[in-house]
């Protein structure tokens, strides 16, 4: 008789209990992400896979207790404010951006939703936060300073071709926030002697006539002023430069594809970066009050298989300063 009291006080707690799991697993809070990006999910999801693996790594599941929503500008950046404003009516948590425009459309768009920037150009001068230290508003994350990238690029091009006077910079018209780069990348030309000749473009599509014309003014050499756009297109920008056989200076990814020379941060890195502060603020951190980081590690990769086929030789000096060589 008392067994059978002890099975029915059993089953009657696990009765109770079963719809009580059940409410909690209901209730608990799922987050919800708004990644607004500047090209398309093909081309950015070497950067996307690093932020997904820096959230599972701190306990974010897609599917059970975190959603994605992405929004894609395909490189037309005059598509980034209606993007933004979707996320918004989405109501999600945070928003996840890269790059000065996208990240100044996510501002106009709301003042309140957290914006982390995984990776943007200089967020001061830019207007985007107050101070790295303390950002205010409703955004932080990375910034860098583009410029003093975009200068150095173009020292290693002189650096390892002495000779070379005529120098292309291809850069995204459709970008205003390039007007900084575009400027420190001409007062270096001035201070190595080299007579700048800059090529602006607003689309991949626009990328070959660019070409064609670098190589009717036989210009020397090439440096590529990144933004997102840019970017995503690497491997098209590199296959250009090998047909016109124009030695050119990039952005870190671009060597990887085909490039002569690539300097800059590691963008998976910092995307994967980006996973702490939106785990701290979907836990109630505030952006304004979480300080705005800025990267210390910069990668200088050279192409020798590209050299070789241009007919270069890396000087040892630069060699030796590389952190990576492709053979």
């Amino acid at each position: 008789m008392n067994n059978r009291r002890k099975l029915i006080v059993g089953l009657g707690v696990v009765a109770i209990a079963a719809p009580l799991t059940c409410f909690a697993q209901q209730s608990a809070k799922i987050a919800r992400i708004g990644f607004l990006g500047s090209g398309s999910a093909a081309n950015t999801a070497t950067r996307v896979d690093a932020l997904r693996a820096g959230l599972r790594e701190l306990g974010y599941v897609e599917g059970k207790n975190l959603i994605m929503e992405f929004r894609w500008a395909e490189n037309n950046y005059d598509r980034f404010s209606e993007l933004a404003a979707e996320l918004v009516r989405l109501k999600v948590d945070l928003i996840v951006t890269h790059g000065t425009p996208g990240t100044r459309s996510a501002k106009q768009a709301t003042t309140t939703i957290p914006i982390v920037m995984a990776v943007s150009g200089d967020a001061v001068a830019t207007g985007l936060i107050a101070s790295l230290a303390r950002p205010g508003g409703n955004i932080t994350g990375t910034s860098f300073f583009s410029p003093e990238l975009n200068t150095k690029q173009l020292e290693w091009l002189r650096e390892c071709l002495p000779r070379i006077r005529r120098v292309a910079v291809l850069f995204n018209a459709g970008n205003s926030e390039n007007a900084l780069s575009l400027e420190a990348t001409q007062v270096a030309a001035r201070s190595l002697k080299l007579e700048l000749q800059p090529f602006g473009v607003r689309s991949p599509s626009e990328f070959a006539n660019a070409f064609s014309e670098m190589s009717k003014r036989k210009v020397d050499a090439l440096a590529i002023i990144d933004d997102g756009m840019i970017i995503a297109n690497a491997e098209a920008l590199a296959s250009l430069a090998a047909k016109h056989r124009i030695p050119a200076s990039g952005f870190s990814a671009f060597a990887e594809q085909g490039g002569l020379i690539g300097y800059g941060v590691n963008f998976p890195a910092l995307f994967g970066r980006a996973a702490i502060f939106v785990d701290k603020i979907l836990k109630g951190a505030k952006p304004a009050d979480l300080p705005t980081e800025q990267p210390t590690k910069f990668e200088l990769i050279l192409n020798m298989k590209t050299a070789q086929s241009l007919g270069i030789k890396f000087p040892q000096s630069l060699l030796i300063s590389a952190t990576k060589v492709i053979e």
